[in-house]
C-alpha cells in the first residue's frame, strides 16, 4: 500500500509513509501491535517496530559525519507520546555506524537523544508538566518511572536555564531559607531590578556564599553599586571583600523581626515570670506572643485589638517597646539622610532612657548597623521580594513532597522566577 506525499508530489509506501507522519525520520514502520489493558500491562499499549531504512549513510552522533558502514544493530525499547488512549512503546533497531574517526557510534536520529529511552516530544512533554504538576503525578500520568520524570526534567531545566546571565546587574539582594528541617539552609541572590533569581546555593557561611562571587566575576562585582540583607556577618563580610565599593542595606523586615524577638518577647517573657503570682496577668501576657510581634494592621479581628490594647495598658515596659518598634519602622520612610539620622538619635535616646534592659541593649547593637540602615534613603531595596519568593519555595516544597536534589530543587527555584525584564 502507499500514502500520498504532498512534499514529493507523489505517493511513499505505507511503511514509510506511518514513519513518515510519526515523525520517525530515518526509519520504516515494521510491525504494528495493540494490546489491551491487562495484557501487557495495567493500560493499553500499543507496539511499533521501527526498522532502520535502506542501506544509505547515516549520521554518526559523534562527529556528524555521514556513513554507510555498518558496525551492528540492537533492538531497544523507546517510549513515545500515547496514541489515542493507548501508550506507545517503539521497538527501535538501532544501530551504530562504523565511523572511521569515531569508531562504533549510534546513528544520529534528530527526534531521539542517543541513549535516551523517551522521544525528544514526550521528554518535551514531560518537562511543560513538570512545571504544573509534581513529579509523582506526571509520572502516573505517562506510567514512567519517578526518577526517569525527574531526570529528564532536571536535564531541560539545566539546558534551558544554562548559566547564570549577570550582564547589567548592579543591585543585588541576599536572604536565606530554610532548606530542610534540622537547621539546615540555603542562600538566594535576587537581581533587585528585574526581580530575577540569579543564584541560589547551600549553605550560609562565607565560604558557600562566596561561590557566587567566584560566578560573578571580577569585573562583575566591580558593578554592583549596592547589596540588600539581613544582617547576617557572612553576607556582610563577602560583600565587603568582593565588592567594596558597593553599599550594604540592611532590611526592615529583618531587623523589625530581631527587635520583636530580643526585645519584645524578651520582655513579654520576663514580664509574665515577674507577675507569676497574679494567675489572670500572666496569663494575659503569656498568651499575648504573637499579637506584639504583628503588625497592628495584620491583626485578624477587633477582639485581637481589644485584647493587644488591654496588654499594653497592663505593663508600662511592654507599652514602651511596643511604640518604639513602630517608630524604628519609620526610619525606612525616609529618603534624606539628614532627616533619617535625626530621627534615629532621638529613637536611641528614648530607648536609653527607657531602663529596659533588653531595648538598651538592642539600641547598642543597632548602632554598629547604622550605616546599612541609613543607606536605605540611597538605595530603597527591601528583602521583601526575597520573602515573598521564599514563601513560593515553600509552595514549591509542599507541592513536591520535598526534594531529595538539591541541585533539582535550586534549578526549579530559578525557573519559577525568571524576571520581569
Amino acid at each position: 500500500m502507499f500514502v500520498e506525499n504532498a512534499d514529493l508530489g507523489g505517493s511513499l509506501p505505507m511503511d514509510e509513509g506511518m514513519a513518515r507522519l510519526g515523525g520517525w525520520k530515518g526509519c520504516k514502520v515494521g510491525t504494528v501491535e495493540r494490546f489491551e489493558a491487562g495484557v501487557k500491562g495495567s493500560r493499553p499499549e500499543v507496539w511499533i517496530e521501527l526498522l532502520g531504512q535502506g542501506d544509505g549513510p547515516r549520521r554518526c552522533s559523534g562527529c556528524g559525519d555521514f556513513v554507510r558502514s555498518v558496525h551492528d544493530w540492537t533492538e531497544r525499547e523507546i517510549r513515545d507520546l500515547p496514541i489515542l488512549d493507548a501508550d506507545t512503546v517503539l521497538h527501535l533497531w538501532r544501530c551504530r555506524v562504523a565511523c572511521p574517526r569515531c569508531g562504533p557510534r549510534l546513528e544520529a536520529l534528530d527526534w531521539l537523544e542517543p541513549y535516551a529511552r523517551v522521544t525528544k516530544r514526550l521528554a518535551s512533554s514531560v518537562a511543560r508538566l513538570c512545571k504544573v504538576m509534581p513529579i509523582k503525578q506526571v509520572a502516573a500520568f505517562y506510567d514512567l518511572h519517578w526518577s526517569t520524570v525527574k531526570a529528564i526534567d532536571k536535564a531541560h531545566l539545566e539546558n534551558e536555564l544554562g548559566a547564570p546571565d549577570f550582564t547589567g546587574v548592579e543591585l543585588l539582594l541576599i536572604d536565606e531559607f530554610a532548606l530542610r528541617k534540622g537547621h539546615r539552609y540555603a542562600t538566594v541572590v535576587m537581581d533587585a531590578a528585574t526581580k530575577r533569581v540569579l543564584w541560589v546555593g547551600k549553605g550560609r557561611s562565607r565560604e558557600e556564599v562566596r561561590v557566587f562571587f567566584d560566578l560573578l566575576g571580577k569585573e562583575g562585582c566591580a558593578r554592583i553599586k549596592a547589596v540588600g540583607m539581613d544582617m547576617s556577618h557572612a553576607f556582610r563580610a563577602e560583600v565587603q571583600m568582593h565588592c567594596p565599593q558597593a553599599e550594604i542595606v540592611y532590611d526592615l523586615f529583618h531587623v523589625v523581626a530581631k527587635y520583636g524577638k530580643e526585645v519584645v518577647d524578651a520582655i513579654r517573657v520576663a514580664e509574665a515570670n515577674r507577675i507569676r503570682h497574679d494567675r489572670a496577668g500572666r496569663k494575659l501576657i503569656k498568651g499575648a506572643k504573637w499579637l506584639l510581634l504583628r503588625n497592628k494592621a495584620n491583626l485578624p479581628d477587633r477582639e485581637s485589638h481589644v485584647r493587644l490594647k488591654e496588654v499594653l495598658e497592663a505593663n508600662q515596659a511592654l507599652m514602651t517597646a511596643y511604640v518604639l518598634k513602630d517608630d524604628l519602622k519609620q526610619l525606612w520612610t525616609y529618603r534624606r539622610e539628614g532627616w533619617a539620622r535625626r530621627a534615629w538619635e532621638g529613637w536611641l535616646a528614648r530607648a536609653q532612657e527607657s531602663g529596659i534592659k533588653p531595648l538598651i541593649h538592642f539600641a547598642k547593637r543597632l548602632t554598629v548597623y547604622l550605616p546599612g540602615i541609613l543607606a536605605h534613603c540611597r538605595w530603597p531595596l527591601h528583602t521583601s521580594l526575597l520573602e515573598g519568593i521564599n514563601n513560593k519555595i515553600k509552595v514549591l516544597k509542599r507541592t513536591a513532597y520535598g526534594y531529595r536534589d538539591d541541585a533539582y530543587f535550586f534549578l526549579k527555584i530559578r525557573s519559577a522566577f525568571p524576571g520581569n525584564a
